[in-house]
């Protein structure tokens, strides 16, 4: 099987937190595109804005599936928010927000950082 990229158009439920979007799996969304690189999310989110309304959210995440009509039972059961968020917003924006679980850094690369001042004096500068 392939890596590709499976993304389902979220739903906004909320009036009263209009930028909340529910994650549906794939089976259960309005809309869902598998592609094979992430750069054709795009125009696949340009027409879903067109047919489904201007400012909307869709999922996105890696997964290693041949095609839509026949997708493990993994991928449907684990389908989650730790994917990317792309929502459009006025003007013909996509904001990308990613959620995927990254690592954190060491404990020492954070106490490195702290110790550093925050402004340097430079020589001949007027403080």
């Amino acid at each position: 099987m392939k890596l590709r990229w499976l993304m389902t158009l979220g739903e906004r439920t909320r009036p009263d937190a209009p930028t909340y979007a529910e994650c549906p799996p794939p089976g259960e969304a309005r809309a869902a595109a598998l592609v094979d690189d992430c750069g054709q999310l795009f125009p696949i989110l340009r027409n879903w804005r067109r047919q489904f309304g201007s400012e909307l959210t869709a999922w996105a995440a890696q997964v290693e599936v041949d095609d839509l009509d026949h997708l493990p039972r993994h991928v449907t059961e684990d389908w989650g928010p730790d994917a990317l968020r792309l929502d459009t917003v006025p003007g013909g924006y996509v904001v990308v927000s990613d959620y995927r679980h990254h690592e954190q850094p060491s404990t020492k690369a954070l106490q490195l950082r702290a110790q550093r001042p925050a402004l340097e004096v430079v020589p001949g500068s007027q403080p």
